[in-house]
């Protein structure tokens, strides 16, 4: 879909209305906002798509943790806004030389062997360095471990990282215990 800023910005935030409510329902406190497929990835690289998503997150809470791809223009704006940003990573997705991940139609776009995965996750956690399609290392922050769930072995990779993590000394905590913003 083809939005405008303004539109992005009323869509985020009715929809982390909704999602309180439901949240609120179940006596369930809301912690954080992702953006989902196409318009998190098309938010994250349009400085005035990102602008108003986050306006419209800080308005209806500013405590709000809102997930972004590492380093981003999404994430780098939401902390120059004052806002709790969780720069997230992704186990099963191959990096472009830019930081972003490779296009879901490229034929290398996903890494389809689970222990690369597990290897890539303990490197990105605990060396900050990812490294791309073409062969090179790139930064990287991973406040948040994004496991795509049409991946068949979704569930069987997220317990496979958890454990990785745990054994090479990657503390994992609630994002609410470590992301901190100015608000």
């Amino acid at each position: 879909m083809n939005i405008s800023p303004k539109e992005a910005r009323v869509y985020t935030l009715y929809q982390v209305g909704a999602l309180f409510a439901f949240a609120k329902a179940q006596k369930t406190p809301l912690q954080h906002v992702k953006l989902h497929g196409s318009f998190y990835n098309q938010a994250a690289y349009d400085l005035k798509l990102a602008l108003e998503v986050l306006k419209g997150i800080r308005d209806f809470d500013p405590h709000l943790i809102v997930l972004a791809p590492s380093l981003s223009p999404m994430a780098k704006l939401g902390q120059d806004m004052g806002l709790k940003i969780a720069e997230e990573v992704f186990a099963d997705r191959h990096y472009l030389d830019d930081g972003r991940l490779v296009p879901r139609d490229h034929p290398k776009a996903f890494v389809s062997d689970l222990n690369e995965a597990l290897m890539r996750v303990v490197c990105m956690a605990k060396e900050r360095k990812v490294q791309t399609i073409s062969g090179k290392s790139i930064d990287i922050v991973a406040d948040s471990i994004c496991v795509h769930g049409d991946n068949p072995q979704a569930v069987w990779l997220a317990m496979q990282i958890r454990e990785v993590l745990l054994k090479n000394g990657v503390a994992i905590k609630p994002l609410g215990e470590f992301i901190r913003g100015t608000h």
